[in-house]
């Protein structure tokens, strides 16, 4: 399964200047039609029972907050095909990355989102400075003919501001990219099921076991 529209290396030039530019990058396409169609298919295949309610914190600081967050969440494993298709499209993104701005970046993880209608997740940021070892934040969409007056868009904020700077629509196979620590976001209340895969590329842990 081909992962990338363009196998070259103008694609990370790009990501990694906008990252040095802005600290974040919004593509509406970065992986082949294939991968998205059967990433679309995968998520759409699962169970309601395979999708636990998102929390917020990690570990035994891990807590429920309907308040805060409503989405459902299933991570991706590598026992699946599709699944280890697109990991593996991000373990050569990370290299990239790495190659180009020597970022450091360890392993990755990742989880399918569902936002059923009038789920929502209130402004937050994906890592705290010193707190996390989070570094990148992706986002690859995938939902079908997506209209403004579904909800859903992803805001991100100016750091320590209410700034709203991009507002972003969770379109069919836009991938965005942005510094965790640096950008506040907010997914808005969605008006019909809503499908996508947030992942993290982190620095590594020594105190943590690896990721299996």
């Amino acid at each position: 399964m081909k992962a990338f529209v363009i196998p070259n290396e103008s694609t990370y030039d790009h990501i990694a200047n906008r990252l040095v530019e802005t600290g974040y990058c919004i593509l509406p396409q970065l992986l082949s039609s294939p991968l998205n169609t059967a990433l679309h298919r995968r998520v759409m295949n699962l169970d309601d029972d395979d999708f636990k309610p998102a929390g917020i914190g990690r570990e035994i600081d891990f807590q429920l907050d309907g308040n805060i967050r409503r989405d459902e969440t299933r991570w991706l494993s590598i026992e699946n095909a599709t699944d280890k298709a697109y990991l593996e499209a991000m373990s050569e993104f990370r290299l990239a990355i790495n190659q180009r701005l020597f970022m450091g970046l360890f392993d990755y993880e990742a989880h399918y989102a569902h936002y059923a209608p009038g789920a929502f997740y209130k402004k937050h940021v994906d890592a705290f400075k010193g707190q996390s070892n989070r570094v990148l934040t992706t986002v690859l969409y995938l939902n079908n003919d997506w209209k403004t007056e579904d909800g859903g868009q992803l805001q991100l904020y100016k750091s320590d501001s209410n700034e709203i700077i991009e507002t972003i629509e969770p379109d069919f196979g836009c991938f965005v990219i942005f510094l965790s620590e640096k950008f506040p976001h907010e997914v808005i209340k969605a008006q019909r099921d809503r499908f996508s895969i947030a992942g993290w590329f982190r620095l590594h842990d020594p105190l943590e076991a690896p990721l299996i």
